[in-house]
């Protein structure tokens, strides 16, 4: 019944005392299994021409959300993928469901799936680009409500996934407005991103290939094939004075680093 608080939110906790401080829901009452577990990232920037202090999050429902982090009050909600489960959002930015495409026990056909937009891939941020980089998804499932009972454990239901597609994407932190897509192929997979001062941005496809794209249009700076895909997210550490890149795919590590001159 209600909202179910403060399931599938965004919150923020006194650290001395563990006390909420603020929430922020993301999936009022959610009947398709979207956590709002997905990582959030802290920016300082600017909002008509003043400086704010920030949290913005892909959620797992399709939706992106700026919020202000001093007190969780929401700036930008908008959806980042196709969705067709939600009627918008309400005054304080959550969104609506739409409770014809709750589970049914025919079925219903929603999207996104379970697997949602994104899931707890790691995304990235370009403060100089002022982007927002992130692996999505789109894809449908067949939602079915399997506990018709009085006290059904959890939403009660299960999904099909019946198609997935996904790309790495890059929106303006701001709006959620995309900027670029770039496709890396059907299914559904969990590589993360790392973006840098040098202006690159690393991931992964699923193809099983380490990729280097350029952050400003997502075209393809270089890649190589790892044997396996990277359900993980690309680090960079210096070590006696070289800079390395590392992936890893399957149950290998794969060090990558510039010939010395």
């Amino acid at each position: 019944m209600g909202d179910n608080l403060w399931t599938c939110s965004i919150v923020a906790l006194n650290p001395d005392t563990g006390k909420l401080v603020w929430a922020f829901q993301a999936s009022p009452h959610d009947t398709h299994d979207w956590d709002a577990v997905q990582i959030p990232v802290l920016i300082d920037g600017v909002i008509d021409g003043k400086p704010r202090k920030l949290l913005a999050q892909a959620s797992r429902n399709g939706y992106y959300f700026l919020l202000d982090r001093t007190n969780g009050k929401n700036i930008t909600s908008v959806p980042y993928v196709p969705i067709n489960w939600s009627t918008g959002v309400n005054a304080n930015g959550n969104p609506i469901r739409d409770l014809k495409k709750d589970p049914s026990t025919s079925g219903t056909l929603v999207e996104p799936s379970a697997h949602g937009g994104t899931n707890w891939q790691t995304p990235a941020f370009d403060p100089d680009l002022g982007l927002f980089f992130l692996h999505a998804e789109r894809s449908f499932s067949v939602f079915f409500l399997t506990d018709t009972g009085p006290k059904p454990e959890g939403y009660g239901g299960r999904d099909d996934k019946i198609w997935a597609e996904e790309f790495i994407q890059a929106m303006d932190y701001r709006t959620g407005k995309v900027r670029w897509k770039h496709d890396i192929g059907p299914e559904s997979n969990y590589m993360s991103m790392l973006s840098t001062a040098g202006k690159l941005l690393f991931s992964g496809d699923n193809s099983g290939n380490a990729l280097a794209l350029n952050p400003v249009d997502g075209k393809t700076l270089w890649h190589v094939n790892l044997g396996g895909i990277m359900n993980n997210a690309p680090i960079t550490y210096e070590l006696d004075g070289r800079q390395y890149l590392l992936f890893a795919a399957n149950d290998t590590l794969f060090a990558f680093t510039l010939p010395r001159q």
